[in-house]
């Protein structure tokens, strides 16, 4: 059975894991700070099995400031002052359900533990060097990782600013390497079928470009129909203030 953890057994043994690998202990043993901490690199990949994966976003880089990053795109630890574009993705789901509280924490790992698989592009960075580890190895790991990803399940993919965007050939490429019985949805009405992935574009969610579009891009409304017409369970984005304000229903 494919998994998240056979996809990083096979990397790791690849020639440009490695490197990258050793870029990493070479900078940490020369005294910079490498962000997110080592043991949440692979965060992402450990909250939502594959098996489970319903919803792709892609990030960019980590947050490069110390105690940002914890290995979830767009996601900082509770304590920590939810950034800009958080807080520019959330007005876009309060955009779908006005009647949701926006947390004052941006934490979302409840959102990778649903089955969002929250995937920055380059996993590290140098604290205060955005950007820094973009061309080390990364962008071949998240090739494959996404190919992986789109020859075993279909799912709903969120492409937010050109960087992200740049991936949708790949995804469209590698789902029709998909078995028709492995698409997504348990469904007896839904199972079997080879389900187009759905695919979903908008700008970036950064305070330079969100009034472009992104705060009423509809997206998150968008992909909690698509996964009930796929026979599976929607997300719950954020908590509805009242029973009126249910994320489950078609809109």
């Amino acid at each position: 059975m494919a998994t998240w953890q056979t996809f990083l057994q096979r990397e790791k043994k690849k020639e440009y894991f490695q490197n990258l690998i050793a870029r990493l202990s070479a900078e940490r043993e020369a005294g910079e700070i490498i962000l997110p901490p080592e043991k949440d690199m692979f965060k992402a990949f450990e909250l939502t099995p594959l098996n489970q994966v319903k919803v792709v976003i892609i990030g960019q880089d980590p947050y490069h400031q110390l105690g940002q990053a914890h290995g979830l795109a767009f996601s900082v630890p509770k304590g920590i002052k939810p950034p800009p574009s958080l807080k520019n993705i959330y007005k876009a789901i309060q955009h779908d359900y006005p009647k949701v509280s926006i947390p004052k924490h941006g934490d979302l790992q409840g959102w990778a533990e649903q089955g969002v698989f929250l995937h920055n592009t380059a996993l590290t960075v140098r604290m205060s060097a955005a950007g820094s580890h973009a061309k080390i190895g990364w962008q071949t790991f998240t090739e494959n990782a996404l190919r992986y990803l789109a020859e075993q399940r279909t799912c709903a993919y969120l492409l937010w600013g050109n960087h992200a965007q740049k991936f949708e050939p790949l995804i469209t490429e590698a789902h029709k390497m998909l078995p028709a019985n492995n698409a997504l949805g348990q469904n007896e009405s839904v199972k079997g079928r080879n389900i187009s992935p759905l695919i979903l574009k908008a700008v970036h969610p950064s305070p330079l470009s969100a009034h472009r579009g992104f705060l009423n891009c509809g997206h998150f409304a968008a992909v909690n129909c698509w996964l009930l017409q796929q026979g599976e369970s929607p997300i719950e984005w954020l908590k509805a203030d009242t029973e009126a304000e249910q994320q489950y229903t078609l809109l």
